[in-house]
């Protein structure tokens, strides 16, 4: 069995820290914390769990304070966390497996990231991280602000998930870390190009994004899950500036790097659709159904759109062009993956009506009694 030192940052988090403590204290060996300069309760919070509290002066650079923790693990592994993520049941069990198989020549254990759920509990939005790793091996975090794991060697996927459970967070830290730092001139890495780019669209700061996204896209030196990300988030730019041949563009940019994703074909089925050009959306939707985006992936993925939403889109589609049938089947599929969407329940009696009217009639007349 292998043991495992749980290394965290931290900085005000007594809403969320007990929680994610609580889900992983007894599957670790040490847990070592650094505080950057909590103001509340979330000291005394984590000495319910841990001694090993170190106080690191905020230097504005994330990489700087994971790393400060990470050096003062002991033990084999090296887990890490932040305070709004959580093990749920079913993943401690497999995290237990793991930390009693695990060979020790493993380097790099990777885990889910599940980040955004759906009314139904299915998972929407999900990436991959190194998340376990051997501590002798010395792997560094790497940039100030979204800051990265650099990890090498023997890396295996496992199917283990982390989920994020945020109740808030400082919406203008990062871009007020990106604005300092281009103040004092410096030049910013494709990476950061990218992430910065990524806080003016949250700020709607569009016409900025598309100037550095266009930036990182053409340094032809970005990850090729950013280029594709870069790609959808450009449409999101032009579509809040209402250009939306533009949008299509950028969405259309994103063939140049990997095969037609779900994301990307959702959106150009909208598009078309938009414009009721309903053979070219079918077209488009068919191909979002068809791209299953595989557990070990590592670019975040929106998982409605190869899933629920094409289907849902579809069975508009054909109803419009009136191949009920179709669209029944279609929204049908969407069903099993959201059995109580009030918009597929609406679809469904429309389409049952419209098949089978004389069924339907008798079914009003025994309900309402005379019509």
């Amino acid at each position: 069995m292998i043991t495992i030192s749980l290394c965290m940052i931290v900085k005000n988090e007594e809403d969320t820290l007990d929680r994610c403590l609580s889900s992983v204290a007894d599957l670790v060996d040490e847990i070592i914390i650094v505080d950057t300069g909590s103001t509340d309760a979330t000291k005394e919070i984590i000495r319910k769990y841990s001694d090993q509290v170190f106080d690191f002066e905020w230097i504005y650079d994330f990489a700087a304070a994971r790393n400060h923790a990470f050096s003062q693990a002991t033990k084999e592994y090296i887990l890490w966390l932040d305070a709004d993520d959580v093990f749920k049941d079913v993943d401690r069990e497999r995290l237990r497996a793991l930390k009693d198989t695990l060979d020790p020549a493993v380097d790099s254990v990777t885990m889910n990231y599940h980040l955004a759920f759906d009314e139904e509990g299915n998972v929407v939005s999900s990436l991959r991280r190194n998340r376990l790793v051997k501590r002798s091996n010395g792997f560094r975090w790497i940039g100030a602000v979204h800051e990265y794991l650099e990890v090498s060697g023997n890396i295996i996927n496992s199917d283990i998930a982390v989920t994020h459970s945020s109740i808030h967070h400082d919406s203008d830290r990062n871009l007020n870390i990106y604005e300092e730092r281009l103040a004092g001139g410096e030049q910013f890495s494709p990476r950061d190009l990218y992430y910065f780019a990524n806080e003016l669209l949250d700020h709607s700061q569009y016409e900025r994004a598309i100037r550095f996204y266009g930036e990182f896209l053409g340094t032809g030196l970005g990850w090729i899950e950013d280029n594709i990300a870069a790609c959808g988030k450009l449409a999101d730019c032009y579509h809040g500036l209402k250009d939306e041949d533009r949008a299509l563009e950028a969405a259309l940019l994103s063939f140049r790097y990997d095969q037609p994703r779900a994301e990307f074909c959702c959106r150009i089925g909208y598009h078309f659709l938009n414009k009721n050009n309903i053979n070219a959306a079918i077209f488009w939707y068919k191909a979002a159904v068809a791209d299953q985006p595989s557990g070990d992936q590592w670019g975040l993925r929106n998982l409605a759109c190869s899933t629920w939403l094409p289907h849902l889109q579809l069975c508009v589609c054909y109803d419009r062009i009136g191949q009920h049938q179709m669209a029944y089947a279609h929204n049908e599929a969407a069903r099993t993956y959201r059995p109580s969407d009030e918009r597929i329940l609406l679809n469904k009696a429309y389409l049952e009506a419209v098949l089978n009217p004389q069924t339907q009639a008798e079914s009003d007349t025994s309900q309402g009694g005379d019509v």
